[in-house]
């Protein structure tokens, strides 16, 4: 009998790109606030989602270096279980209820890529990059605090797709208006047979359950981002029109469920 969470299914199941929830994560965000044009981000919602009337387009940029564990010790094989992120979030509604609608995220490692289908996150490979910190002083470390310059770039195929700078002012005790939204994605998976090109295997919309959040190390000052046209994306088409906050912190979380709220295949 062939095992594993997701494929490859194997006789032993470790060739598996994914192990089975409970999924832990752990990492280190550069996040920039920033508002799109309502006409251009109103596009990016399937049917059933709208965008926040009260928030105007607002939405976050997030950069994440991340780590991975399940039920095996998987972060001491940080090769397969480290990755670096990409994630746009639109503030939206869905039958009255606030969420975070998730369009676009990049990832650079499979098992991320594949994590992140599984949820709802519409991942797409791209090489990520941010400026890291270290607990030594030093001119590279990048040490948090006031006047702290950090930064973070993200591309692929060749093309630079988003950037972005902080500078650090103030140490917060809590995130407002950042990540106090479920995220809600859409999982969509196609089918090849003939005649059937429009009438996807599943498409449903995906709440995400994350347990035990926590968050560290909170800074917060302005934010800088840029989205450059490349050939074969759309960030560009959100914008920003106008920037707001950015900060840097760390968090950990779990995943272990999600709600499906809707089926769009009826």
């Amino acid at each position: 009998m062939l095992k594993g969470f997701i494929v490859p299914l194997s006789p032993l199941g470790t060739a598996t790109l994914l192990p089975p929830p409970p999924w832990h994560l752990a990492g280190d965000i550069l996040a920039v606030e920033f508002w799109s044009d309502p006409d251009m981000s109103d596009g990016v919602f399937p049917k059933g989602i709208e965008l926040d009337p009260k928030r105007g387009g607002r939405a976050v940029a997030l950069f994440a270096d991340c780590q991975f564990s399940a039920g095996n010790d998987e972060h001491l094989d940080p090769a397969r279980y480290q990755s670096r992120e990409f994630m746009l979030l639109l503030d939206a509604m869905w039958q009255g209820s606030q969420i975070a609608w998730c369009p676009y995220v990049y990832a650079d490692n499979d098992a991320a890529i594949v994590r992140g289908w599984s949820l709802g996150h519409p991942k797409k490979h791209g090489v990520v990059h941010q400026t890291r910190t270290f607990d030594v002083a030093g001119a590279a470390s990048a040490p948090l605090g006031s006047k702290g310059r950090l930064a973070a770039c993200v591309s692929a195929h060749g093309q630079l797709l988003a950037q972005a700078r902080v500078t650090l002012r103030e140490k917060a005790d809590r995130l407002v208006g950042l990540l106090d939204r479920p995220i809600v994605g859409r999982r969509y998976f196609p089918r090849l047979c003939a005649g059937m090109h429009d009438r996807p295997a599943i498409d449903e919309l995906v709440r995400c359950g994350t347990d035990n959040v926590l968050i560290a190390n909170l800074w917060v000052g302005e934010g800088e981002l840029f989205f450059p046209e490349a050939h074969g994306e759309e960030l560009e088409m959100l914008g920003p029109i106008r920037i707001g906050r950015g900060f840097r912190f760390s968090f950990s979380c779990s995943i272990s469920d999600s709600e499906v709220l809707a089926d769009l295949t009826v």
